[in-house]
């Protein structure tokens, strides 16, 4: 990777380029062919104030280039926020490479045909009935079953009722009862 600093209109100190560099060597972990970058340091005064701009220019192999403009007051702060922005830009070309792969259909026929056993799938899609036992074998009075239901958190509650039929009590969305 070839790295060429620039200053206009400013001096590039020592710590000024080590801490370019340091920033720099960053983009190399995301695995992306980096062919060069330049950095180009500059000051420009507006209004009685002076403003640091940073502009990263990325050139990659096969792709397009990624440039990237920070100002700010400080020169530290604008290659640290230029550098945060090229480390972004710099991970979502390579998840866009490792995420996206394509694949021919005969090697995902082949994949799913090796992946899947359809005997054990079918088991597996069959539904299984677990019998469970009432609580409450005993025919109940709807009053003490409207108690239970107010006092309690559920929503309905099914049991016997005197004649033997099974019945449900329900709380309606109006904050009545309703009872099947």
């Amino acid at each position: 990777m070839n790295i060429s600093l620039t200053g206009r209109n400013v001096e590039l100190t020592e710590p000024i380029k080590a801490h370019m560099n340091t920033s720099i060597e960053t983009l190399s972990k995301y695995n992306v062919d980096i062919i060069s970058v330049n950095v180009i340091a500059s000051t420009q005064s507006k209004k009685g104030k002076e403003h640091s701009t940073v502009e990263f220019v990325i050139h990659l192999s096969h792709k397009n280039s990624i440039i990237i403009k920070q100002n700010d007051d400080d020169m530290y702060a604008a290659i640290d926020m230029a550098t945060s922005r090229a480390q972004k830009a710099m991970r979502r070309m390579h998840d866009k490479e490792t995420n996206h792969h394509k694949d021919g259909m005969n090697e995902a026929k082949n994949e799913a045909n090796t992946a899947i056993d359809l005997h054990e799938a079918s088991e597996a899609l069959e539904d299984e009935i677990v019998p469970v036992e009432l609580d409450l074998y005993k025919p109940r009075e709807v009053e003490d079953v409207l108690n239970d239901l107010k006092d309690g958190k559920k929503v309905f509650e099914i049991f016997l009722d005197n004649e033997g039929k099974t019945r449900v009590l329900y709380k309606r969305n109006d904050g009545k009862f309703g009872l099947y």
